[in-house]
Formats: structure tokens, C-alpha cells, sequence
């Protein structure tokens, strides 16, 4: 069974850093695809980024060079670094993994952790 565990979200001041992150476990596949969505209320799901075991990269085009994805293979974890955080930025965050790609329906998710940014 596959578990993903969120950890790190929290209440930040706009223009402040957080970083999530997201330990997998129970893949027969070692988690091809990692990286997180978000939700803000009211508006749909979108991709915020994207990273394969061989580290090729996707980003949404909202994220403009704030936020950082890395993973470590040994560790089954994925990271966000997110920087210069905008109160457009609260949403629920979401962790994904998937055989070949997050991007669009992936198979599965994590719970969510809440990213609050005030203005």
C-alpha cells in the first residue's frame, strides 16, 4: 500500500519561505514521478511541480523561479522549497507520485498540508 506523508506547511508572512516535504512509502515502482499539486479554495487543482528519479523538472508557469523541487531516491522523499511566498500562494498542497507522470491524474496522492500566506 502506498502512503505518501506530507510535513511542512504552516502560516508565513508574504515574501517568506516554507519548505514541504513528503515521504513515500510501500511503491513497487520507486515513486517514477513526485512532486505536488495545489488547491487553493474555490479554484481547481493545479500542478505545482514535477521530478523523476533522473531529475528532469517541470514546473508551473505560476511558480517563475520561487519554489525549488528536489528528491532523494535513498530517502523516498520529495522537497519544495518555496521562496518569496505571495498570499496568492495559500492553498492546500498536495504530494503525488505516479509510474510515469504527476502531471495529469496521478495514482496517488497524500493528505494535504495547509500553506497559509498573509499579506
Amino acid at each position: 500500500q502506498v502512503q505518501l506523508v506530507e510535513s511542512g506547511g504552516g502560516l508565513v508572512q508574504a515574501g517568506g519561505s516554507l519548505e514541504l516535504s513528503c515521504k513515500a512509502s510501500g511503491s513497487p515502482f520507486r515513486f517514477a514521478a513526485m512532486g505536488w499539486h495545489r488547491q487553493a479554495p474555490g479554484k481547481q487543482r493545479e500542478l505545482v511541480a514535477e521530478i523523476d528519479r533522473n531529475g528532469r523538472i517541470d514546473y508551473g508557469d505560476f511558480v517563475k523561479g520561487r519554489f525549488t523541487i528536489s528528491r532523494n531516491n535513498a530517502k523516498d522523499t520529495v522537497y519544495l522549497q518555496m521562496n518569496s511566498l505571495k498570499p496568492e500562494d495559500t492553498a492546500i498542497y498536495y504530494c503525488a507520485t505516479d509510474p510515469l507522470t504527476i502531471a495529469t491524474n496521478p495514482d496517488y496522492w497524500g493528505q494535504g498540508t495547509q500553506v497559509t500566506v498573509s499579506s
